[in-house]
């Protein structure tokens, strides 16, 4: 198979879970532009739908559909949906994250980590049980999970210097569980010839310079970064796009790291 053949998603069928957000928007792009038909899928139905004739009007495939990670019922349903419509998933890429209740630990009531461990821990599971039983019927598949830096190595609080930000409790507790759910079914389901992999990013550039320009903490991270930036939309699409397609065949349970260096130290 020719190299640009190993890359091409055409005929796939994909849900990518949060894909109107930061992360979900180019990766939603990205898997469209490899040719794969996209279902963006969020609690936001309205948002996926627009985001989907964006993608349309582009000359791609996608759709947007409605899907609430804390109702099993609704995830059920989405999985059954598409399957009902394509007969197949050939890729999962889980980027929806819940950041409710996110604080410091001594902020942190029990019902603040119960809420955000339904959508983040729960919610996970169970849409990666619903479609991982599909690939297994039809024999293959490609499951992405999106982690984080905080997911690898522990936070640097400094890096926050005096600005008041910090790095929540429960976002490098869900991103280190993502990761060791990805070596668990990359090891239970590799017999299926189904991989399970990881992507975690660093800092995602547009949202953070949108919400906080040039501070304490930009300055910081980008010194601390080798390649001395952010994270942008390009930069996810590929690693994305080569975690999805053949060209990664023979990668499960990986965990890349997109993050410029900054877990290099």
């Amino acid at each position: 198979m020719k190299v640009t053949e190993l890359y091409h998603l055409t005929g796939k069928t994909t849900i990518v879970t949060g894909g109107t957000g930061l992360f979900g928007k180019p990766i939603s792009f990205a898997l469209a532009e490899a040719g794969a038909h996209v279902i963006i899928a969020s609690r936001n139905e309205e948002s996926c739908k627009a985001v989907a004739q964006e993608i349309r009007q582009n000359g791609y495939q996608a759709e947007g559909a409605f899907l609430d990670l804390g109702d099993e019922k609704s995830i059920l349903a989405l999985v059954d949906k598409v399957t009902a419509m394509h007969n197949r998933i050939d890729i999962l890429v889980n980027n929806a994250v819940s950041r409710e209740n996110y604080k410091k630990l001594e902020e942190t009531t029990a019902e603040d980590w119960e809420t955000a461990q339904h959508i983040n821990a729960t919610g996970l599971m169970l849409i990666n049980k619903a479609v991982v039983q599909q690939m297994v019927n039809q024999g293959k598949g490609s499951i992405v999970n999106i982690g984080s830096i905080q997911g690898a190595v522990g936070p640097n609080f400094e890096v926050y210097g005096s600005t008041g930000m910090t790095s929540p409790l429960n976002y490098t507790y869900d991103k280190w569980g993502m990761v060791g759910l990805t070596k668990w079914m990359a090891n239970a389901y590799g017999k299926h010839n189904i991989r399970v992999n990881c992507i975690s990013p660093g800092g995602y550039g547009p949202g953070i310079e949108a919400s906080f320009g040039e501070n304490e903490f930009t300055e910081n991270y980008k010194r601390l970064t080798p390649l001395r930036r952010f994270v942008y939309d390009d930069d996810i699409k590929g690693p994305v796009v080569f975690l999805a397609s053949e060209a990664s065949a023979y990668i499960t349970g990986h965990n890349l790291l997109v993050d410029g260096g900054w877990t290099s130290w």
